[in-house]
């Protein structure tokens, strides 16, 4: 049988569209973050390997929660294992992120939008708490993480639709968003979007553009400042990335942001929350005088 190893696409955090633990977080905190992210990368690459039956994937994902959870053993499951011993965190959220691969594997079709943010809570939503867990900050803020999150997944499905058709016969694009436009499914094979599933597409991303702007409230309630500038470059790629897919076809043409454009806009997150912590501090110190 084929192992997790085996069904790696080797693919690594330099090539997701989003900073994955960058130089901005806390070293500290980066080891287990990087953990966290090779497993869920694991785990999706056995979900998204085309080579492999459904029951080979649906075994492979077991396999990664028994090892994970410590009834097995996995080197792709090992080394997460024992960060999240070493911090004192529960395997919840990756376990929450199993689940979600093991929904890929069975289900290929989304009936309306509800359907696909229940799907969002569990493939994007503990992500996001995760790395707030892995820093110690209040879970009242999980409610904006969770928006900015399923942004985030959703950019990343509109962005590899055709892709995703093509290869694995899987849509995001929920049925009623292409219903209300007069599309289809199978408009996403062909190498240009019609007027129709252009307009299926901008109005999903619409919705995730209206997702990152709830998400906005997350960045200054951040204690760890680090953190907050990290998701603030995040929050300003997933808004430049969301208003380029409701003007273009990501079926004909590149949607994905140069170097330079993912550079200039993550530093201008980062200028924006730099002044935001600026005039609350001045704000402060009035107050205080």
């Amino acid at each position: 049988m084929t192992t997790v190893s085996e069904a790696l696409s080797g693919k690594t955090a330099r090539d997701e569209n989003f900073p994955v633990a960058s130089r901005l977080v806390d070293r500290r905190r980066r080891p287990v973050i990087l953990a966290f992210y090779r497993f869920v990368r694991a785990a999706d690459d056995v979900a998204d390997n085309p080579g492999l039956t459904p029951e080979e994937k649906i075994a492979l994902l077991d396999h990664l929660s028994d090892a994970l959870c410590g009834r097995a053993q996995d080197p792709e499951a090992e080394p997460l294992r024992r960060a999240l011993n070493e911090q004192g965190i529960a395997p919840k959220h990756a376990l929450e992120l199993l689940e979600a691969f093991r929904l890929d594997v069975v289900k290929n079709r989304y009936v309306n939008l509800g359907e696909l943010m229940d799907y969002c809570r569990l493939s994007a939503m503990p992500v996001g708490r995760f790395v707030l867990d892995a820093h110690g900050e209040d879970r009242s803020l999980w409610p904006a993480s969770d928006a900015l999150c399923a942004a985030l997944q959703v950019l990343n499905h509109l962005q590899d639709c055709g892709e995703d058709y093509r290869r694995l016969d899987r849509v995001y694009l929920p049925q009623s968003i292409f219903d209300a436009h007069g599309a289809k499914a199978e408009m996403l094979g062909a190498g240009r979007a019609s007027p129709e599933l252009k307009g299926a597409i901008a109005e999903l991303a619409a919705h995730a553009a209206a997702l990152v702007e709830q998400g906005s409230a997350l960045i200054p309630q951040i204690a760890d400042f680090r953190l907050s500038l990290e998701i603030a470059a995040i929050h300003a790629l997933a808004r430049r990335l969301a208003e380029r897919l409701r003007r273009h076809d990501p079926l004909s043409e590149p949607v994905h942001l140069s170097k330079i454009e993912f550079v200039s806009t993550a530093c201008l997150g980062l200028v924006r929350r730099l002044a935001h912590a600026y005039s609350h501090a001045r704000a402060r110190r009035r107050a205080a005088a």
